[in-house]
């Protein structure tokens, strides 16, 4: 049986809204983490610098997933710094700040992607779109793993 949702342009826009934010903080965490693995330093550098790497690489192929999910639903994709700058939760940094600090920022910041990766598949679930959902699920899993690991970093 086909699902509803998919005749109803307005929730296939609410939906494509919700993601939007996703992408939008998605894409400043993976900006932000790419400009730490080029601007770590200190006694733990190789072990962030690979860090970091694995997260933005991560963070880049789920952009592109999640953009695209967006232009499934009928909709364009933002994809601007201008369009991310009003969309996102994620806070952008220019500075090279100390590593923990790096860590702090990262754990803060994924911590705000998963919620708001949680916020879209509960919206996509409520109206029955399961691909949105699942989309939307691991990207909390991911998000939720990373905050993990980076906390586990400052106990040292």
């Amino acid at each position: 049986m086909a699902n509803p949702y998919y005749n109803d342009q307005a929730v296939r826009g609410e939906i494509a809204g919700a993601l939007g934010r996703l992408l939008a903080d998605s894409y400043t965490l993976y900006l932000k983490t790419h400009s730490f693995h080029w601007n770590v330093v200190g006694p733990h550098f190789f072990e962030l610098h690979k860090l970091f790497e694995e997260q933005y690489s991560g963070l880049a192929e789920a952009v592109d997933e999640i953009a695209e999910r967006i232009r499934a639903l009928g909709t364009k994709a933002p994809g601007s710094y201008a369009e991310f700058g009003k969309l996102a939760s994620v806070k952008d940094e220019s500075g090279a700040p100390a590593a923990d600090d790096m860590i702090r920022q990262l754990l803060a910041d994924n911590v705000t992607v998963a919620r708001t990766a949680q916020r879209v598949a509960d919206l996509a679930d409520e109206h029955g779109d399961i691909s949105t959902a699942d989309l939307a699920t691991q990207r909390v899993t991911v998000h939720e793993k990373a905050a993990w690991m980076l906390d586990s970093l400052l106990k040292r």
